[in-house]
């Protein structure tokens, strides 16, 4: 650790407010939402306390809150926003707004189940709902994963070459309000990091155009494209990124994070702390003499190119999520990119409590090309409509 680094013990909420802190965003749009509300209640103490100098703008709901970075980002300001589960659906119009008009907003989601029944705890199926929006997305499994990879978020949405929104997302209380150790950098570091932001097609009152108007259909479809060309250049843009942060911080991330995969005949495919309990399964499973691997996604959206990675290995792919009448949707990814079937576990919904032992057998159990509820049994399942008593 050198002499810039400060150790501490932090939230998963707690980091992200401290990155947002240091990238020196400007505009802070805010609304609580359990489980949340942390983030924007740090960012409010930072900018109480001179700590942060930022115009922080409490608004009456979510839709508001992506209006406001909206406006912020559309005249030059670097804008920062955090929710979580039914806060994002109804951000949902000003989330296609965000990327539809290439602004860089960066936000945080912690992750969420939807209701009914009501349910706080963590689920991917919210931001899972926002993918194709034009938002990239990626996915954190410790504290210092999200506090880095908020920073990152920064350089990689404000590259000329993107200009598109980022949604970091971590799991809901399994993260957002676990404590782990935290290093945070230096101001002189970041700044060196994070170029000054400086939006190519911001407004300019003394030069005033339309923006976002009525659009011909002819002109409509390129703009649909130019946002997909973007979103292949952030490619790239993330590599180089991620390249240069480990130069500059000494930590390094990619597309995935893999253990114990180059020999891995069985691999266990998973997004946030679940894919980060699969490491334990693995250490477990690699003692019965079993070759297996743990490949955690980070980036969903733009989705990494796995192919040479998978192909010839057998694939345990657990979701916290699910695709009504499609199925769980990170297989269903894998299987529309690469052909590829898979034992497709759909588990931890809701905050479903999935343990390394559960991983293990998930991988003793599989049956490729088939799709299986944890905690379900199917033969006994019945059509069940939820009620409360008055």
């Amino acid at each position: 650790m050198n002499e810039s680094n400060q150790a501490t013990i932090s939230t998963g909420n707690n980091a992200i407010a401290t990155a947002a802190k240091d990238a020196k965003v400007q505009v802070v749009a805010a609304y609580p939402i359990t489980p949340q509300t942390e983030v924007v209640e740090q960012i409010a103490n930072f900018c109480e306390s001179g700590a942060l100098d930022a115009k922080y703008i409490p608004v009456e709901s979510e839709h508001s809150a992506m209006a406001a970075c909206i406006g912020a980002s559309i005249m030059g300001a670097r804008a920062f926003t955090a929710t979580s589960s039914h806060g994002l659906l109804y951000m949902n119009e000003m989330i296609n707004w965000a990327a539809g008009a290439r602004l860089p907003v960066v936000m945080a989601n912690i992750n969420r189940a939807l209701g009914p029944g009501w349910n706080t705890w963590a689920e991917h199926t919210d931001s899972l709902q926002t993918r194709d929006t034009g938002w990239l997305q990626v996915y954190v499994s410790t504290v210092q994963e999200a506090y880095d990879t908020t920073l990152m978020a920064f350089r990689i949405a404000e590259d000329k070459q993107v200009y598109l929104p980022v949604m970091i997302n971590l799991d809901g209380f399994a993260l957002s309000h676990i404590t782990q150790s935290l290093t945070t950098e230096s101001d002189e570091k970041i700044q060196a990091f994070i170029p000054p932001f400086q939006l190519d097609h911001a407004i300019d009152v003394t030069d005033p155009h339309g923006y976002g108007t009525l659009t011909s259909s002819d002109q409509y479809v390129h703009i649909r494209y130019d946002i997909e060309r973007s979103m292949r250049a952030s490619c790239a843009v993330i590599e180089e990124t991620e390249r240069e942060f480990a130069k500059a911080f000494g930590r390094t991330y990619s597309w995935t994070d893999e253990y114990l995969c180059d020999d891995a005949e069985v691999l266990i495919i998973a997004m946030g702390t679940l894919g980060k309990e699969a490491e334990v399964a693995v250490d477990i499973l690699r003692k019965e003499g079993i070759k297996v691997g743990s490949m955690r996604l980070r980036w969903f959206r733009p989705f990494p190119d796995l192919s040479d990675r998978l192909i010839g290995r057998e694939l345990v792919v657990i979701d916290r999520d699910y695709s009504f009448g499609c199925g769980g949707i990170i297989a269903g990814t894998i299987r529309a990119k690469t052909g590829l079937e898979s034992y497709n576990i759909i588990a931890g919904l809701g905050g479903q409590e999935v343990t390394y032992l559960d991983i293990a057998s998930f991988v003793k159990e599989r049956k490729i090309g088939k799709e299986v509820w944890f905690g379900v049994d199917e033969t006994k399942a019945g059509y069940e409509i939820s009620r409360s008593d008055v």
